[in-house]
């Protein structure tokens, strides 16, 4: 079976097809991305604009498209923050209905956490141990925690590098009272729930997803997305400390020409860095390993866990001595 999934978020609608087997990992054999720019495109009331709504509708309707052409069986099309926190959240649902003929769904940050952890887990394996999980979007951050297949807590903040953009550094490049007033409602943001993470103990290995780290860690020297999912990558606490300066100083034309950054996200990848740069120091993270595997992976390998079938028969049986069933109590 060709399963896709289509990842409708504020810069992109990306289509990840894969052929679907049992037991297989979630490999893609295409992957189509349309842009949206929905950053740009959402006002102070939270709504996003007529040009927004036509421009979303359009990239989906190209996605649906290849996905027709690349013989996909199902789809699983679903919206992020951008369009699922937006005031007329209703609107853009509906045009997208009428433009491709499909009705995405929207997921809750909770939800993207606990999806994103899974696919973490997986890429890692049970070796990994208690698995703290990182990803910046456009409107949101999620931080999952867990050493099982569940996680043991998943939170979702309104910390997206494109909300930061908007809310708090207008101006191209931002002031320094604008990249106080960021840093500030980051850091009150992260103390909300900083104590319960603390709680839960110190976790084996962190890592983290989401382009916006991938580029960020690209920036500071990470290898190229061209040397594969196999590579090693990390970022450290101490080059982000490096780069923000230096990315605060750029306009976002500017940052576009540097390493790894795209011109789509030229403009929201300060406010990511300083959210990444934030969240390490007050989780006294000094680095983080970026896992290839992310959301759209993490939905693929929920499908397809629902394709294991009970194709071997392993019964188990009660413990008995005498005739009689074992039970703790006849061990105390």
């Amino acid at each position: 079976m060709r399963i896709g999934v289509l990842d409708i978020g504020s810069n992109s609608a990306q289509l990840q097809v894969i052929d679907a087997r049992a037991g297989a990992p979630p490999l893609p054999a295409h992957c189509v991305k349309e842009p949206t720019l929905l950053a740009e495109a959402i006002g102070a009331d939270g709504a996003i604009d007529a040009e927004g709504v036509r421009r979303v509708a359009d990239a989906v309707s190209r996605a649906v498209d290849f996905a027709y052409r690349y013989s996909v069986d199902q789809l699983y099309p679903f919206v992020t923050s951008a369009i699922r926190d937006a005031t007329n959240r209703a609107e853009v649902l509906e045009r997208i209905q009428q433009a491709a003929a499909i009705t995405p769904q929207y997921l809750s940050g909770e939800q993207e956490a606990r999806l994103t952890y899974v696919a973490a887990h997986r890429w890692y394996g049970w070796s990994a141990g208690r698995l703290l999980v990182l990803d910046i979007g456009g409107g949101s951050m999620e931080i999952v925690l867990g050493r099982d297949a569940e996680p043991d807590l998943a939170v979702s903040l309104p910390l997206g590098a494109g909300r930061v953009t908007r809310r708090f550094l207008p101006d191209d490049p931002p002031t320094a009272k604008q990249l106080k007033a960021a840093r500030r409602h980051i850091r009150d943001t992260l103390s909300e729930v900083v104590d319960r993470l603390r709680w839960e103990g110190d976790p084996r290995r962190v890592v983290a997803t989401s382009k916006t780290f991938k580029q960020l860690a690209r920036l500071t020297g990470a290898a190229p997305q061209r040397k594969g999912p196999f590579v090693r990558r990390t970022l450290c606490v101490t080059d982000l400390a490096r780069w923000i300066p230096r990315l605060a100083r750029r306009t976002a034309a500017e940052r576009a020409r540097l390493r790894g950054v795209s011109a789509s996200r030229a403009r929201q990848i300060l406010a990511g860095a300083m959210v990444a740069h934030d969240t390490m120091v007050t989780l006294d993270i000094d680095s983080v390993e970026i896992c290839p595997w992310a959301l759209r992976e993490g939905i693929m390998l929920q499908h397809l866990a629902g394709m294991v079938g009970d194709t071997v028969s392993l019964p188990l049986q009660p413990l008995t001595r005498n005739g009689r069933v074992i039970e703790l109590r006849d061990h105390a």
